[in-house]
């Protein structure tokens, strides 16, 4: 199959210079490359997903029992709603 790919002159100038130093084609130095890092991806372990340690050091946090929940949460909107006269 062909392709088209852009590649800085650099980089093209390097790998047609060591394709003649092996006696390859640029066509199979270029494919070896590929071949080369998809087995090197394939047979690296993905990571796992680690989180970072965001603990807060101090006092104890307290919450408050379901039971509150409801009234902290009427307390709030009421506070909301309801603007103290000045």
């Amino acid at each position: 199959m062909k392709t088209t790919i852009e590649v800085s002159d650099a980089l093209l100038n390097s790998a047609k210079a060591l394709a003649q130093q092996r006696q390859v084609t640029l066509r199979a130095l270029v494919e070896e490359g590929l071949r080369s890092v998809l087995s090197e991806a394939r047979s690296r372990p993905k990571s796992a997903f680690k989180l970072k340690d965001a603990r807060v050091r101090g006092k104890e946090l307290r919450i408050a029992e379901p039971p509150a929940w409801q009234q902290l949460e009427d307390d709030h909107v009421i506070a909301r709603v309801i603007k103290p006269r000045p």
